[in-house]
């Protein structure tokens, strides 16, 4: 997974992956019972044709093996996505990661299943973008479809707008998408706005929640809490695909919006007791977006990775020893010492009432007056 690598510079460095996995690792999480660990295999043209025009993966795989030629039209060779050699493989496996874990579910060999280095979710039909190639979070909604599953239920936390898996989705029925992200007013890509609800054969389908900047962490989990399970039990979906960028974090130096590793696992629980509720448990996560690479990202995702395979790891349990010796030694930096950023994490519940005068609750009430009476829920109440 670590040759998916734009370069020392880039913020999508590999340490992201390589300081999760250890830091799972000395968890113990990949040694739990039941836990299976599998290689990923590189996905076929086939596969990626799923959710990828075919033209666009002869580019990639063009770009690849020649990366001095870059195509900027469909993204490839740009300041965010910069052509390296074996790009079309590096790429491709990522997704062939999430089908695995789309196939695992599918066939109930699991319940739930996590590849923390997918979530690539700017990768659109046609063109790279946001540090993406191709959309593996897309590619396993499209598996879990071709697979029989009815309706799909994808969540998106990252700080940015989940743009690509929408587009790719936007006039399917059978998938809901839901993003949670810093306004596109103030943050890339620009886009997700409350009235953005879908194509006309799918009207509903998309829902978004525009945040505005410097959102902490009780305003966010209200947010989550005031949209998405009500949306998510309207839909009744049989398996929830989840993207779990942490780059919402207030550590995070390419976002504004202010939460902690906490409210990121507190979320993922969510996300997780939703799928209990509604979909017997089944669950697809990936990672995503997150740019602290030594502060952050590691820890997000081990507790993502804690959730998704048994027992959340303690939210106040220190880091592993080794851990910390590794990150110091490997990158020359203190790692942190405890899983958690030591922060409250009450939220005020959406039942509580409505206020007119708060950002974050404009917000919210934008995308329930957009989308909840598309699903017969009052924006209001509901």
């Amino acid at each position: 997974m670590t040759a998916y690598n734009f370069g020392e510079q880039h913020p999508m460095h590999p340490s992201r992956l390589d300081l999760t996995a250890r830091l799972a690792t000395e968890l113990g999480l990949f040694a739990r019972d039941g836990v299976q660990r599998l290689a990923p295999h590189v996905a076929s043209d086939a596969e990626l044709a799923t959710v990828h025009d075919p033209e666009y993966i002869d580019a990639v795989r063009r770009v690849s093996d020649d990366p001095s030629v870059p195509d900027e039209t469909r993204g490839l060779g740009t300041t965010d996505d910069p052509a390296f050699a074996g790009m079309h493989d590096a790429s491709a496996r990522i997704v062939g990661g999430s089908l695995q874990a789309a196939d695992a579910v599918a066939d109930g060999t699991v319940t739930r299943a996590v590849n923390f280095a997918g979530g690539m979710h700017h990768a659109a039909r046609h063109r790279a973008s946001g540090f993406c190639i191709y959309n593996d979070a897309a590619a396993a909604v499209a598996r879990l479809l071709d697979r029989g599953v009815s309706r799909v239920l994808y969540v998106d936390v990252d700080a940015h707008h989940g743009d690509g898996t929408e587009s790719i989705f936007w006039d399917e029925p059978r998938v809901m998408t839901i993003s949670l992200h810093e306004t596109g007013l103030a943050l890339f890509p620009g886009t997700g706005f409350a009235n953005d609800i879908g194509g006309p054969d799918a009207q509903g389908s998309a829902v978004n929640v525009a945040l505005p900047p410097t959102t902490g962490d009780g305003a966010w989990l209200r947010a989550f809490h005031a949209v998405v399970p009500q949306l998510a039990r309207a839909f009744a979906p049989e398996v929830i695909v989840s993207q779990h960028g942490c780059d919402s974090h207030f550590q995070d130096p390419l976002t504004d919006l202010r939460t902690s590793v906490d409210a990121q696992r507190q979320v993922a629980l969510d996300i997780r007791d939703l799928a209990t509720d509604l979909c017997e448990g089944r669950w697809l996560a990936t990672g995503g977006g997150g740019y602290s690479t030594t502060a952050v990202v590691p820890r997000a995702w081990a507790h993502l990775v804690g959730i998704v395979t048994g027992e959340p790891v303690p939210v106040q349990a220190p880091t592993p020893r080794a851990w910390q010796e590794y990150v110091l030694e490997r990158y020359g930096k203190e790692a942190p010492l405890w899983m958690t950023d030591d922060v409250d994490l009450w939220w005020r519940s959406w039942e509580v009432g409505y206020d007119p005068n708060d950002d974050v609750d404009r917000a919210v009430m934008a995308t329930r007056k957009e989308l909840f009476p598309l699903h017969g829920l009052d924006p209001w109440f509901d």
